[in-house]
């Protein structure tokens, strides 16, 4: 079979190759090549430009289409063309990298032919990389949690917003979430917008305490998640009118607030938004017109920290913040811990490791082979007793696979064993990392 002739576009005058353009990216429930990908990010383009315009771009590449292995590139690719510009960002660990800025229609099918299904923006301009202009809520149903309890906490989220003087713009994830962007002034840092985020997700479990957890560790929470730490800088989401890597080539969509309701993310693919799209516009096209202020919200937070709760935990691989609680996951925890969000005692749960994998099937499959050596067990675990980790590496995400024993009663309950499988792609490098903040600690310890 001869070597695929590259398709040309003509874009507002610039011409951007689509390598491979028949090249299958999904092949199951629909059928989508590259090329099909890339016309449907420009027939959309005014509102997928609106979620990255200016802002640098993480490129989450999927080189094997949406059923392939993904992978992260923070830094822009050396051959690129000239009218493609950077920017240099600066991350927690000290490094910094220059990341693509996409600008137009031709800069959006240049990166959607690298791979890049999802869009990553950051919540900063490329004029200001330390002020975010965005404040983000992710919603995160766990195991078992219906899309009703979604939009639930979703409108709860809209009126915790109204109070505090700020409007929620909401789109499904895409998945089985549901994220809400809200425009902000830039005149925070990334720290203080974390900050605001955390009461917030605190004030929407207070209001709903059945359905929303702000709590960080899996094995604490119930319902739907408001994961407060994709506000921590250099973490991303994916915006508006992203493709996401699911059979059935589903779209994260924006809404209006009176769609949220009844609106099934189903309905949201890459053959159902473009004529939607020409029928409506885009739900957020105002969205920049009516930047907020986090003040409330920040004095939202001084109050919750005079009553005895501290700063919420942070991703692993942030340097410890001061006023953060002990960054151990209950499980883990020596008995007599606090709990970061208050001065309570932690409960230790019982959570065994039973698979470790870049590959989510292969982990799911011995999840199955677990439940065969252990059918007393397996049978007595919930819904939620299941914990998938989706796990973010230094370029990629691999799968963990926990079972909580908390339903299983102690005679009955299996030792831990050696996962299996047990290929974390991270291992040799958190125990660098480890190393390193050990040693950094007796040298801390030792200096007069």
């Amino acid at each position: 079979m001869g070597k695929q002739a590259a398709a040309v576009l003509s874009i507002a005058g610039r011409e951007v190759r689509v390598t491979h353009p028949d090249k299958p990216y999904f092949s199951r429930e629909v059928k989508l090549s590259k090329l099909d990908v890339v016309r449907y990010y420009l027939s959309v383009a005014p509102g997928a430009l609106a979620g990255i315009r200016d802002r640098p771009i993480v490129l989450k590449r999927f080189v094997d289409g949406a059923e392939g292995e993904a992978f992260y590139q923070k830094r822009a690719p050396a051959e690129r063309p000239e009218w493609l510009r950077t920017v240099t960002l600066a991350f927690p660990s000290g490094r910094t990298a220059e990341e693509i800025v996409v600008d137009d229609a031709a800069g959006l099918a240049w990166i959607v032919n690298l791979g890049c299904l999802e869009l990553h923006p950051h919540p900063v301009r490329s004029g200001d990389l330390d002020h975010p202009d965005e404040l983000r809520i992710d919603l995160d149903p766990g195991p078992g949690v219906g899309w009703g309890d979604v939009r639930t906490v979703a409108l709860e989220v809209k009126a915790v917003l109204a109070e505090a003087g700020l409007r929620g713009w909401p789109k499904t994830s895409g998945s089985r979430g549901m994220h809400i962007n809200v425009r902000i002034q830039p005149r925070w840092t990334f720290t203080e917008v974390r900050r605001a985020a955390v009461a917030l997700s605190r004030a929407v479990e207070r209001r709903a305490p059945s359905l929303a957890s702000s709590k960080w560790w899996k094995e604490e929470r119930h319902g739907v998640f408001l994961d407060y730490n994709q506000n921590a800088k250099d973490r991303t989401t994916c915006s508006a009118y992203s493709v996401r890597p699911l059979p059935d080539a589903r779209v994260s969509m924006p809404l209006h607030w009176d769609e949220v309701s009844d609106c099934d993310p189903a309905d949201f693919t890459v053959l159902t938004v473009p004529p939607r799209f020409a029928e409506r516009g885009n739900p957020h096209a105002g969205m920049d017109e009516e930047p907020g202020s986090l003040d409330p919200l920040l004095e939202l937070a001084a109050r919750d920290e005079a009553e005895g709760l501290g700063d919420a935990p942070w991703p692993p691989h942030f340097r410890k913040m001061e006023g953060e609680g002990t960054r151990v996951a209950p499980s883990r925890a020596r008995s007599g811990g606090t709990s970061s969000h208050a001065k309570t005692p932690r409960s230790r749960m019982p959570l065994l490791v039973v698979a470790n994998s870049p590959d989510k099937q292969a982990a799911l499959a011995g999840l199955e082979r677990w439940k065969s050596r252990h059918p007393e067990a397996a049978r007595l675990l919930a819904v939620d007793d299941v914990l998938v980790d989706s796990m973010r590496g230094r370029s990629s995400t691999w799968t963990r696979i926990r079972v909580n024993l908390r339903h299983v009663p102690e005679p009955l309950r299996p030792a831990q064993e050696t996962p299996d499988p047990d290929d974390d792609p991270t291992r040799e490098w958190r125990q660098h990392w480890d190393h390193s903040e050990r040693a950094a600690s007796r040298r801390t310890r030792r200096a007069p």
